[in-house]
């Protein structure tokens, strides 16, 4: 006993560094001191400790004139923000296409204050920062990344670039240019995802909302000048369909930047008569969009490309503001997929049916990937594939098989695992503040909230494979919408695919032929 304590008691000793005996190289001794015990003469660290979750909520104010400011606390030097506007593609209906696809181009050039987009990036660059303008189908957002402290200068920039572009002819022709070139480039390039993206859109919502064109057709672009621009942006670059979210500052000194800039401010094109705002909700049609186009020299080399086919097809899901939305996106990663090499483990989707059931089994096909779009009035789940022409009816009939077997039945190791990676990816994404800021200006642009990422997660967890079936099982009673690019000799045709979807098995109608 005497031994054993006598033992403690040297432990006890080593713990403080009250144990002498070790020396330097030099033979000095080692100061007696240890970092596990407080250190003489030193002041008591304090840590930094979250102060409840109320520090981690997206702060939302709405001001006089209906603008909302939201904020996001994040911790670190630089902060981004921008100014998010319910204004897109989805909305062009009454004006030329292609509207929005100029203004990307033309946000962060002259202004009323600055002269040139140098100058912008010249002001920018005293607080290490950078913008970006992007428009998608129902927002357009002008964005910018900057030292904290030059918030300030940030929110005017902004609030300049939103509400006072000069729009000279200058840059409305050096635009048209960008666009003509953008537009040639898309289809020349190897990867045809974003044209599948369009044609998809088109054919499942035909002529209105989402299914309208993105990019400015050819022929647009010597009618869209600067009063076509001022006529649309008089109509929906209002402060009620706007909101100014910033994340890595102060929700007060956010919202006192957007006073001095955004509150009162007179847009460069008055607030003259305007044509109304659209407000159409998105009219599922579904049909088929064909593209016939030569696809044997599109990347050539010493390792080209070879000669593919493009099929995507896809059905109506849901809204993001709909509950159902969390069960589809877990099936959109339980489907997965991708390109026929990755050097991917299990964390990069290799254990998906898309994987495990298509590339896995059919060594001929190119890719099969699941992609989910969501908007707040409706959504769109789609499968893309790609093969040679040849075999275009086997790999049609694949993907319509898988639809089918959605409604099947759902493993609950893969429902694990599918609502796992979903989670994990959530989280990953979320690490970037860039990320934050798009999350939490979409959120509070369509609900006047924000879902925090717990919020989500507890959601992603209740999903049973009941909720699987019965999303899919509605989701295959709808008509499909077909985009195909490529050599289409081979194509089934639309009814023959619709009859797919609606039979057991997913199996195409057999052909019969006399001679081949």
């Amino acid at each position: 006993m005497a031994a054993a304590m006598a033992w403690l008691r040297r432990g006890a000793a080593r713990r403080c560094g009250l144990a002498a005996g070790r020396s330097y190289s030099g033979g000095g001794a080692y100061p007696s001191v240890s970092l596990a015990c407080p250190l003489p003469g030193v002041p008591k660290a304090v840590f930094a400790a979250a102060e409840g979750r109320e520090r981690f909520e997206t702060r939302v104010t709405v001001l006089e004139n209906g603008l909302r400011v939201a904020s996001q606390n994040k911790f670190g030097q630089f902060c981004t923000v921008g100014i998010l506007v319910n204004s897109g593609s989805r909305h062009e209906a009454k004006y030329l296409s292609g509207i929005s696809h100029f203004l990307e181009k033309l946000a962060f050039s002259s202004t009323a204050q600055f002269g040139s987009k140098d100058e912008i990036l010249l002001t920018l660059e005293k607080h290490g920062g950078i913008c970006d303008c992007q428009a998608s189908r129902d927002t357009i957002m002008y964005a910018v990344s900057a030292d904290a402290r030059g918030l300030d200068t940030v929110v005017n920039l902004l609030a300049d670039v939103a509400l006072q572009p000069r729009l000279s002819d200058e840059e409305i022709e050096m635009t048209r240019t960008a666009i003509r070139f953008e537009l040639e480039d898309l289809n020349m390039r190897p990867d045809p995802e974003p044209l599948l993206t369009e044609m998809i859109h088109a054919a499942a919502f035909r002529d209105n909302t989402v299914g309208l064109n993105r990019f400015c057709p050819v022929e647009n672009t010597d009618k869209i000048d600067r009063d076509v621009l001022h006529s649309y942006l008089r109509s929906y670059y209002t402060p009620d369909r706007m909101v100014l979210a910033g994340v890595g500052i102060e929700h007060e000194q956010l919202v006192e930047c957007a006073r001095k800039y955004l509150l009162g401010a007179e847009p460069v094109w008055g607030t003259g008569q305007s044509r109304g705002v659209d407000r159409s909700v998105a009219q599922y049609t579904g049909g088929i969009v064909k593209v016939e186009k030569d696809m044997s020299d599109v990347s050539l080399g010493p390792t080209p490309i070879p000669e593919l086919t493009h099929i995507m097809i896809g059905l109506e899901s849901c809204s993001f503001l709909e509950d159902d939305f969390i069960p589809f996106a877990v099936l959109n990663m339980m489907m997965g997929g991708g390109g026929s090499f990755s050097a991917g483990g299990p964390g990069k989707g290799m254990f998906t049916r898309l994987y495990l059931n298509v590339l896995n089994r059919h060594h001929w096909m190119y890719n099969a990937t699941s992609y989910h779009h969501s908007y707040e009035d409706t959504g769109l789940l789609c499968i893309h594939a790609s093969a040679d022409p040849k075999q275009v009816r086997e790999m049609v009939e694949i993907i319509t098989r898988e639809f089918i077997l959605m409604a099947g039945a759902v493993g609950e190791v893969e429902l694990e695992r599918a609502k796992t990676q979903l989670k994990s990816m959530l989280m990953m994404n979320l690490e970037s503040r860039p990320v934050i800021f798009e999350d939490v200006g979409r959120q509070v642009l369509a609900t006047n909230t924000r879902k925090l990422p717990h919020e989500l997660c507890a959601l992603i967890g209740q999903v049973k494979p009941t909720d699987i079936k019965r999303v899919v099982t509605k989701m295959l009673h709808k008509k499909p919408a077909v985009a195909a690019l490529g050599d289409l000799t081979d194509l089934p045709s639309y009814e023959h695919i619709q009859a797919a979807l609606s039979s057991k098995d997913g199996r195409l109608p057999r052909l019969y032929r006399l001679f081949r």
